[in-house]
């Protein structure tokens, strides 16, 4: 399972170091059925009395960050009472504050003025503002929310399976560096799983939790436009999973919500990006998904006499190299570059295999893994130049990965027998030999016979003699003919 797949229905609150205290606004929010919840609805009056009872004095935030995850806390939860909460906001709390004309509800309203938007904001920030006027010291932190917010560094981390992400933005305001973390899950039509809130001090953590939750993360830099998308698609979608919920647990509401509301108000800063939302795709049956809107459109497939790639077919992570020179004909299919690399490595096809591309991963066809069918797309269409890459994974297990470059593209030869292997270097790892790094254990285990597993690599090999098997041996013309044989 991804780390970011985890607990979506959690519970239990899940914190954060850096998070700042929130506000607390209402004493109790579990829904229950006593005489004094059952009974006529409370004043507005009486519930603004409520909330500022519990922005005591002593209990003030000690910066806006604090003020504005209270105030984020206050609007969720009208947000959930319906759809009008934003008229509810700017014509009925808003007055209601700005009327007990204290310190209290003067740091509510500049906190409502920074999160909300629209209406709302502009009359919160328009009542703090006539209170100043009449004498209400503001906090010492108050001249912070009115500096604008600059983004800085926006990451996607993603796992090597593509069932996760972990979107990272850093924003600043006022020299108050902060970073947004959203766990998203793409087996879950792409929802946000969680958003935590962190100081400047515990991004690097972050970053290297995200890396060890991952393993083999895959790192890519955004820009603030297609990182505002994929953040506000995630929580877009995850608004959806939970609408007509009132998600309370024992701890009140979770802190997902009044976080992702303050996210969605830095989000307003950035700049748009102008691509249109993916449709929301509630069953894994459906391979189109927000995954599939991150994509390269898949270009169509060549029209006239097909070319010939040569193909340069490498063995990721192994010293020395281990590689083979293909020409193949750019019209074959996925399915079947895939049999030719397993006869050009000697694999035996008895594990499964995907190549990962930029317009999607081609395989045996899986929803749930996201493959795509192999038979139904060229390597032309994948590779449309030279120089263009992808990658080929055989055995999920021991995970060898191919690079597979288009050296150059060649008029076909009618004297030429296609396809065919015309250079390499160094023998293919034997088939279950565990990955690069044991490979190159074994390697060691083989060539010295003092080692106590040395006897038994020889007899799992089914060698007689360590000689027997040399790494450094290839045969290009014996891979051409078992390639047209």
């Amino acid at each position: 399972m991804s780390p970011v797949s985890r607990g979506r229905k959690s519970k239990k609150r899940n914190k954060s170091g850096g998070r700042p205290a929130p506000i607390s606004l209402v004493t109790d929010t579990e829904p229950c059925d006593c005489p004094a919840c059952a009974g006529p609805p409370v004043e507005l009056s009486e519930l603004v009395d409520g909330i500022l009872a519990d922005v005591a004095d002593d209990a003030s935030p000690a910066d806006p960050i604090a003020a504005e995850f209270g105030a984020a806390l206050f609007v969720a939860m009208c947000e959930m009472a319906g759809e009008e909460y934003e008229d509810a906001l700017a014509g009925g709390f808003v007055p209601e504050f700005e009327s007990r004309n204290d310190s209290r509800a003067l740091i509510m309203l500049l906190a409502l003025g920074s999160v909300c938007g629209g209406r709302a904001a502009t009359a919160a920030a328009d009542a703090a503002r006539r209170m100043v006027d009449t004498g209400v010291e503001p906090p010492g932190w108050a001249a912070e929310l009115t500096t604008p917010v600059t983004a800085g560094d926006c990451w996607r981390f993603a796992d090597p399976d593509g069932a996760g992400a972990m979107l990272l933005g850093t924003f600043d305001r006022a020299g108050r560096a902060h970073t947004f973390v959203v766990g998203v899950d793409h087996t879950d039509c792409g929802a946000a799983v969680n958003v935590e809130l962190l100081d400047a001090e515990g991004l690097p953590e972050a970053v290297e939790i995200v890396r060890q939750s991952f393993g083999a993360v895959s790192e890519e830099r955004l820009d603030p436009a297609e990182w505002r998308w994929q953040v506000e698609c995630a929580l877009d979608a995850r608004a959806l999973h939970d609408a007509g919920e009132m998600p309370f647990d024992e701890d009140g509401l979770p802190d997902y919500y009044p976080l992702a509301m303050l996210l969605r108000a830095r989000l307003r800063v950035l700049p748009e990006s102008g691509k249109p939302k993916p449709p929301h795709e509630e069953s894994l049956t459906s391979l189109p998904s927000l995954l599939d809107a991150w994509l390269e459109p898949l270009p169509p497939i060549p029209v006239g006499p097909a070319q010939v790639y040569q193909l340069k077919v490498g063995l990721k992570g192994a010293k020395p190299p281990i590689w083979r020179r293909l020409e193949v004909p750019a019209d074959v299919t996925l399915d079947r570059l895939h049999l030719i690399i397993q006869v050009a490595f000697g694999w035996d096809g008895s594990h499964l295999h995907v190549f990962e591309t930029p317009y999607g991963d081609f395989g045996i066809a899986d929803a749930e893994l996201r493959h795509r069918p192999a038979d139904e797309v060229s390597l032309a269409q994948v590779l449309p130049a030279a120089r263009s890459k992808i990658t080929y994974v055989y055995d999920f297990g021991d995970d060898w990965r191919h690079e597979i470059l288009v050296e150059k593209v060649l008029d076909p030869d009618e004297s030429v027998t296609y396809p065919r292997c015309t250079g390499g270097r160094r023998a293919a790892p034997p088939e279950d030999s565990g990955g690069v790094w044991s490979y190159a254990g074994m390697l060691e285990i083989l060539a010295d016979t003092a080692h106590p597993d040395h006897v038994s690599t020889m007899e799992w090999l089914g060698l007689d003699s360590s000689a027997e098997f040399d790494p450094s041996t290839f045969d290009a013309q014996a891979i051409t003919k078992a390639l047209t044989s």
